[in-house]
């Protein structure tokens, strides 16, 4: 195998979480008399953790005097409804349980709180992971290098040795930055035409695509 360690992104490339998502983000929106967003609008804000996603969804942003109390009722709702309709993707637990009967070290690294991160994976995935980080204090976030190598040196896998699966344009900078290979999925969270755009040359249609570029 060309690969001793596939490292993924979560929300959009594993599991979808869009729903929930807007779900959590339209009730904190709904509680401060907001006006709520759209599927698509969620679609574009995601990526770079919750509070951009909030900092996106509220009207004015950052300069919103109640912004910090809207996003703490986001946190709080979210933190209770966070399964309502999540799941993976259809081909993603088949294909993960492939890799792992391979003898491959797979990895999640997001940008979502890391407590949320390992939960998720947990519920999901348990077993399967040989590493789970999402966002912590004093490491920057995707798609900053930090976190991938982290995983990657607690794996004891060079960055050659690594492939880099994700869904968005964060994603193809992260791989970038990180010199690592990175193949990009169209069934996530943004269009193959974004991803060509930030520079993805490699793309995966379904998960069991994956095979072919291991």
């Amino acid at each position: 195998m060309k690969y001793d360690a596939v490292v993924f992104d979560l929300d959009g490339t594993l599991l979808d979480t869009l729903e929930d998502l807007r779900s959590s983000v339209n009730h904190a929106l709904r509680e401060f008399g907001f006006p709520e967003r759209s599927l698509e609008e969620i679609r574009t804000f995601v990526g770079n953790g919750v509070r951009n996603l909030m900092l996106k969804a509220v009207p004015g942003g950052a300069g919103e005097a109640r912004f910090e109390d809207v996003f703490a009722e986001f946190k709080r709702w979210y933190a209770v409804h966070w399964r309502e309709v999540t799941c993976p993707y259809a081909g993603v637990v088949e294909l993960m349980e492939e890799l792992h009967g391979r003898g491959l070290k797979l990895a999640v690294v997001s940008n979502k709180s890391d407590a949320e991160v390992r939960k998720l994976c947990e519920e999901f995935f348990g077993g399967l992971l040989s590493a789970v980080r999402g966002e912590v204090p004093g490491v920057p976030r995707k798609p900053a290098p930090d976190s991938v190598m982290l995983v990657l040196e607690s794996l004891g896998v060079e960055r050659g040795r690594a492939l880099y699966v994700g869904d968005s344009e964060v994603d193809v900078r992260t791989a970038r930055n990180a010199g690592v290979k990175c193949a990009a999925v169209t069934w996530g969270f943004r269009t193959k035409e974004e991803l060509t755009a930030e520079g993805a040359d490699t793309f995966i249609d379904q998960p069991s695509e994956l095979l072919r570029l291991l």
